[in-house]
């Protein structure tokens, strides 16, 4: 297989992990749909930090760790899917998050930044794929290998983008009218985080059985 070919079946790999729903997912979607196009962006942006951190720990081998030491997994794995729960729940008890918020209560820029960063850093399931398919794809024959995990870390960077940033958008230009129609965005609202809080409870009972 030749370098183009072995970056191309790396990407498909990340392209498939992305697209399935989880926790980097729901926390976009809900930014987007409580804050806007800026706030869901700005997401986007904390998502592909936590990708990067996550790809700097698989080159130094926390990666390793996290399998030796399973109980810190699942510590994160707790944390992140309560994290997402309560954002989830939050959103069910909210009867006005489609429209316009008083700016004490919107959330700023670089907090939802650190909250995606968050949720993604507190995401196990990355630190797995960082340890069983990541070093798979670092070869002595193509060169140095710090290189080549710039290489991958940016293909991982720009699907989350592609994938998150075209979410961020859609779910963005969904709130412009439900924020027309008040009871269509309570229900929608509600609807959004009873699906947060049900996404967090299967990540949770999926990813314990695994870890």
């Amino acid at each position: 297989m030749d370098h183009f070919a072995h970056l191309w079946l790396f990407f498909l790999m990340v392209l498939g992990i992305i697209i399935l729903p989880g926790m980097d997912m729901a926390y976009v979607m809900a930014s987007s749909l409580s804050g806007g196009r800026r706030s869901g962006l700005f997401a986007v942006a904390g998502v592909v930090a936590g990708g990067i951190c996550h790809v700097v720990a698989g080159v130094l081998g926390l990666g390793l760790l996290l399998q030796l030491v399973p109980g810190v997994a699942r510590v994160m794995l707790l944390a992140g899917s309560a994290y997402i729960a309560w954002i989830g729940w939050s959103l069910i008890r909210s009867t006005s998050v489609f429209g316009a918020l008083p700016a004490v209560g919107t959330p700023s820029s670089w907090r939802t930044f650190r909250q995606a960063a968050l949720t993604c850093l507190l995401n196990p399931k990355a630190y797995l794929f960082m340890l069983a398919i990541f070093p798979q794809f670092l070869r002595l024959e193509y060169g140095a290998l710090w290189a080549q995990a710039v290489a991958l870390g940016l293909i991982i960077a720009l699907t989350q983008v592609g994938v998150y940033g075209a979410l961020a958008l859609a779910a963005g230009e969904a709130r412009r009218w439900l924020a027309d129609e008040p009871a269509a965005g309570t229900i929608a609202a509600r609807a959004v985080g009873l699906m947060l809080m049900l996404g967090a409870a299967f990540t949770a009972w999926q990813g314990w059985g695994q870890l």
